[in-house]
């Protein structure tokens, strides 16, 4: 990612959040910047008026004194109540937009095509300090307003300047130093951020686990508290140090700036009294023009410096994932078929974990036909959750390809492809919703189709986990919500296995060890059920869904996937044998060994 300094760089990046407030809210933005540039207004002119009223008094004008106190008068009003007006709509604006854009970051986290996002530490700690900064990119648009408002203040202040003496313009050449320093801290501080955002990260893990629920039975058992917040603390240090002294470094050079201007000031206010012999009302506007020019250029220069370390810092990064999404998903296009004819092919297919050279695939090939059973299984580490992925499109393989009935996957239109394949993970996510939802979500269409919702939980031989919810599947799950009750892991396994039944007819049912929590005579069981589950008949009459539909089962137990219609053995990143279990058995090869060998642990 390019330095967020680089100020030409960043400029298409800003003008594409720009335009993202402007699609969200274009009424709401064009009030809210009008009112922001008319309360600047009566601000600015104040010095106007004291230098009349002044002038009023001294030359005994009662017009001009009384005219210049009403024009003081309404001004000051004026700015009060222009200012409250402003606040009130930008508010709103805000609040609009808040919702728009973490929406849009939300959904481009969610959509994009791979998972190498969640995955690749580099990424992790750009989406990290663009997830902190989401919620202050609204605030880019209110000190955009701002920073316009102030400069306006700053052109009419110095105009009331070089009405009294054009050389009073070189103010501004006192103040440079303040808006180099300005501009220049932010992206120092950032940069010193983003080199430490991993020990951040781990830091406020480690505070997670130390003041979370769920791992509080083992910190309590392991007695690792004190070296939880021990090991916390050294992370945030580890973060913390760079960061802090980068911006010491940075408020040692500002301060610098500030005492350039301050001298400048004095001499400013000197030049005026004795160099040129103003009357009290000139010296009056050169005193307060001149404090108020500070404090112009103070909040000019502090905006400037927000939106430098937030604008084009979150601009940018908001830019990249929108332009990294698109690019997961550039050139696939085809539509996935309706039906399988052949099957799915992987040809020479390798595959290494983006940042690592270690292949967790080499040269795989693997010939799927449609409507069969197959069982991936191999020893930890073998690479059969990482083929599973391939064929999810979460990754793309970095040789080979795999082609869906003679197309290659890679263009096929991913949300396409996603909607024909389903299935169960062993990570699986706790959707904490009600219980109809916590399934529905597999089939987002039928979100509310109890029918079908029922179906799936037959599926998945979850009829019990539901039969001992409060209120069957309308039960909240979750303790921490009202009314929700806590369900244990296994049950939690169920209706996760629930949600990837819901949908009737994939072309690709994947079940990554979906059991793995449960004991190997129920795991037996279930897989039946899911062999059972990979045919049944379609609900528009034709006659065999299997003959649309691939079920791949993942399992590190041998006896289990014994049904399946081929058995794929994975061992160091490479397919070992290919088979049924019965010819795998009489083979006498890896597999049978590897079968005898769990076998005798269980008799």
């Amino acid at each position: 990612m390019k330095r967020v300094d680089d100020l030409p760089a960043a400029i298409p990046a800003m003008w594409r959040a720009l335009k993202r407030g402007y699609q969200a809210e274009p009424r709401l933005l064009v009030v809210a910047f009008g009112l922001s540039l008319l309360a600047a207004l009566p601000d600015a002119l104040l010095a106007l008026w004291l230098m009349l009223l002044v002038d009023g008094l001294a030359a005994h004008n009662r017009v001009e004194a009384i005219a210049a106190g009403l024009g003081l008068a309404v001004f000051a009003v004026g700015t009060w109540f222009l200012r409250v007006t402003s606040d009130r709509v930008q508010r709103r604006f805000r609040d609009r937009l808040t919702i728009a854009l973490e929406s849009h970051v939300a959904r481009l986290q969610a959509t994009v095509a791979t998972i190498a996002h969640h995955e690749r530490p580099e990424y992790l700690d750009r989406l990290a300090v663009l997830r902190d900064q989401v919620f202050v990119l609204d605030h880019m648009y209110m000190s955009l307003f701002s920073t316009c408002g102030w400069i306006l203040r700053l052109g009419v202040t110095l105009a009331l300047l070089m009405s009294i003496d054009g050389r009073l313009l070189l103010l501004v050449l006192f103040a440079l130093p303040t808006v180099l320093t300005a501009t220049w801290r932010p992206g120092i501080e950032r940069a010193a951020e983003e080199r430490g955002a991993s020990a951040n990260r781990l830091a406020r893990h480690l505070f997670t686990t130390a003041t979370t629920a769920p791992p509080g039975k083992e910190v309590r058992v392991t007695r690792i508290g004190t070296r939880l917040t021990t090991l916390r603390r050294e992370a945030w240090e580890q973060w913390y140090g760079p960061v802090g002294a980068a911006r010491m470094a940075s408020a040692v050079w500002h301060s610098v700036g500030w005492l350039i201007f301050a001298a400048g000031y004095v001499g400013a206010v000197v030049f005026v009294t004795y160099g040129l012999r103003a009357n009290a009302g000139q010296v009056l506007l050169v005193l307060a023009a001149g404090s108020r020019l500070s404090a112009y250029i103070g909040a000019t220069v502090g905006e400037i410096g927000f939106l430098r370390g937030i604008w084009l810092d979150g601009s940018r990064r908001l830019a990249w994932l929108e332009d990294y999404a698109s690019a997961q998903a550039k050139g696939a296009e085809l539509p996935a078929p309706l039906r399988l004819s052949e099957g799915i092919r992987l040809e020479n297919v390798s595959f290494a974990y983006p940042g690592t050279q270690r292949r967790v695939l080499e040269d795989v090939n693997l010939d799927l036909k449609r409507g069969s059973v197959v069982a991936i299984v191999g020893e930890n580490g073998a690479g059969k959750t990482t083929l599973v992925k391939l064929l999810a499109r979460l990754y793309q393989p970095d040789q080979g390809r795999i082609l869906i009935d003679g197309m290659d996957l890679a263009q096929i239109s991913v949300e396409d492809w996603r909607r024909r394949l389903t299935g169960a993970f062993q990570d699986f996510f706790r959707f904490e919703f009600r219980a109809r939802h916590t399934v529905g979500l597999g089939d987002v269409a039928r979100l509310d189709d109890e029918p079908a919702v029922a179906t799936a939980v037959d599926r998945a031989g979850a009829e019990d986990v539901v039969a001992r919810l409060a209120v069957g599947l309308e039960t909240q799950l979750g303790p921490t919500w009202p009314g929700g009750v806590e369900v244990s892991f296994g049950q939690w396994q169920k209706l996760a296995l629930a949600r990837g039944f819901m949908r009737d007819d994939p072309l690709l049912l994947v079940l990554d060890e979906p059991t793995a929590a449960l004991d190997a005579e129920t795991e037996h069981a279930l897989f039946e059920r899911y062999a059972a589950a990979a045919r049944i008949p379609k609900r528009d009459g034709l006659d065999d869904a299997s003959k649309d539909r691939i079920t791949i089962l993942v399992s590190h137990r041998f006896s289990t996937v014994r049904m399946a219609d081929l058995i794929v053995v994975l061992d160091g990143a490479r397919v070992a044998e290919v088979g049924t279990h019965e010819s795998l058995m009489a083979k006498g090869g890896q597999y049978s060994e590897l079968y005898g060998i769990q076998a005798a642990a269980y008799r």
